[in-house]
């Protein structure tokens, strides 16, 4: 037999306890000194081994070849950060913050910000957010689960819409990208009732501000409501008594009553909710080039939807047969009367205050220059309310320097008499 058939022969063998070695042993550093070990025996092809161990043939001479550099040290895995960032944070000045929480260990990232630009000259500090990071990878700062609210919102139920103009859907849908990298977060507003889109603004941001111009656009066209129905989300509600927000705060002055579905429960303004369904559907997915375009498509859209499209639950109808604008106008000279002549006001100052048997009490800066009504009964306990929405209550004898939540005491009562 001459040295070439002998070698085909050896060869074959050797192939044939590699495919009865049990690969899926052993450690990946174990696996990868194997490979090397192998492939520089020259028994095998490189092939043949990436199929046996289940990896790429550019996997496999990238091994071998650091294995060549520099022996089995190489063969562990190299951190994958980028070499050069030059956003990155100094190291100087990463120390100078860890010195400053250091010594001040209650100190958030906005205050440490501050001492940066401060007392050290730091012309440009990072972002709040940067800041954060870097106290949370060195362990200085504690993770803490939010609280929940320390007022509720009260719904004993959701008002069913009788009439066009007796309830509106209010939401933001989802925001999604254009074409020129700007985000898109729609301000949708729509009649339960008559299921009529009122409005789809694309705006850029959800903030109050771009919320509230919106809506006074939607007012002046269609009128006022009698109902708003919002979710429990920025900007329509916010974690202070009674949910208000500024905007929401707003609605009221203008004679509108709020209405806050249960968090978690879409259901609760589930007509409008599906109409982003099909927003999303038909108008947002891709996004247009950018938001005038978007907004074009957004009035286009809408006119099918309220012209064209029939709803089975009316009948077949369109929204627009169903529809007509409210006699309620908004009315900037007018101002609208939350309550009667008769009940008990206080008036809330600019930091969200109001004075009741000589103690201040925060009702939200969103209330700042309005006035709250007290509602007194034979038990000395006093609800605070601003128009039909229940702020909270105070009792005399009271231990916290607080309003609290409404229902409270008679909550205790009962629990008392269980």
């Amino acid at each position: 037999m001459n040295r070439r058939n002998r070698k085909q022969i050896d060869r074959r063998h050797g192939l044939q306890i590699l495919g009865e070695m049990p690969w899926k042993t052993g450690t990946l550093m174990e696996k990868r000194n194997e490979l090397v070990s192998l492939a520089r025996n020259e028994e095998f092809m490189v092939t043949e081994l990436s199929k046996r161990f289940e990896v790429s043939r550019k996997t496999a001479h990238k091994w071998i070849s650091r294995y060549e550099e520099g022996g089995p040290e190489c063969l562990v895995d190299r951190s994958r950060a980028p070499k050069h960032s030059p956003q990155r944070t100094s190291k100087e000045l990463e120390r100078l913050m860890l010195r400053l929480k250091r010594g001040h260990p209650t100190w958030g990232a906005k205050k440490i910000r501050v001492l940066l630009e401060r007392d050290h000259g730091v012309e440009s500090p990072p972002a709040v957010g940067t800041i954060g990071e870097i106290m949370k990878r060195h362990g200085l700062v504690k993770k803490r689960r939010r609280r929940p609210g320390v007022y509720p919102a009260l719904n004993e139920e959701l008002t069913e819409a009788a009439r066009p103009n007796h309830v509106w859907g209010v939401d933001h849908k989802g925001w999604f990208w254009l074409d020129n990298d700007s985000r898109c977060i729609p301000l949708t507003v729509s009649d339960l009732h008559s299921r009529y889109i009122i409005a789809i603004e694309a705006d850029t941001d959800s903030t109050q501000a771009s919320a509230r111009r919106g809506f006074e656009k939607a007012f002046r066209r269609y009128g006022l409501p009698e109902i708003i129905r919002v979710d429990n989300g920025s900007p329509f509600a916010s974690m202070g008594a009674g949910r208000l927000s500024k905007l929401s705060v707003w609605w009221i002055g203008q004679g509108v009553k709020v209405e806050f579905t249960r968090p978690g429960n879409p259901q609760d303004n589930g007509c409008h909710e599906r109409m982003h369904r099909t927003l999303k559907g038909e108008c947002c997915s891709p996004g247009s080039v950018n938001r005038v375009a978007q907004q074009q498509r957004f009035d286009r859209w809408r006119e099918k939807f309220k012209d064209v499209r029939p709803y089975e639950s009316l009948g077949q109808k369109v929204p627009a047969d169903l529809y007509h604008p409210s006699n309620l106008r908004l009315d900037r000279n007018i101002t609208t009367r939350l309550y009667d002549p008769l009940e008990e006001t206080l008036r809330v100052n600019q930091s969200g205050f109001i004075s009741l048997d000589g103690k201040a009490f925060h009702v939200g800066e969103a209330l700042a220059g309005t006035e709250v009504a007290l509602d007194r009964n034979e038990k000395g306990l006093i609800e605070v309310r601003y128009s039909n929405v229940k702020l909270g209550e105070y009792r005399s004898d009271q231990s916290e320097r607080r309003l609290m939540y409404p229902g409270c005491y008679a909550e205790e009562a009962r629990m008392a008499q269980n």
